[in-house]
């Protein structure tokens, strides 16, 4: 897997990769990832996958990323009651 460029943000940790003729774009908030896979003939290239990466798809991320820390939580009590 090929580190093609990172996208920069106050928040997250953002790259794109490329592997087996796809860009797969990574986005991490402490110890929690988002992957998503966009074959590279879906896109005319990085460029168009780093603006896929807005506000919009962020936000989204950032309420995913909650939830994920919730579930990640609750299993935590589960195993410790």
């Amino acid at each position: 897997m090929r580190l093609v460029t990172e996208v920069p943000h106050s928040r997250y940790k953002i790259q794109i990769f490329n592997y087996n003729s796809k860009f797969i774009v990574k986005i991490e908030l402490d110890q929690f990832e988002q992957v998503y896979k966009i074959g590279e003939t879906d896109v005319n290239g990085v460029e168009e996958v780093v603006k896929m990466v807005n506000e919009s798809l962020l936000k989204n991320s950032l309420t995913r990323f909650i939830e994920m820390r919730s579930d990640w939580g609750n299993a935590f009590k589960e195993i410790n009651n």
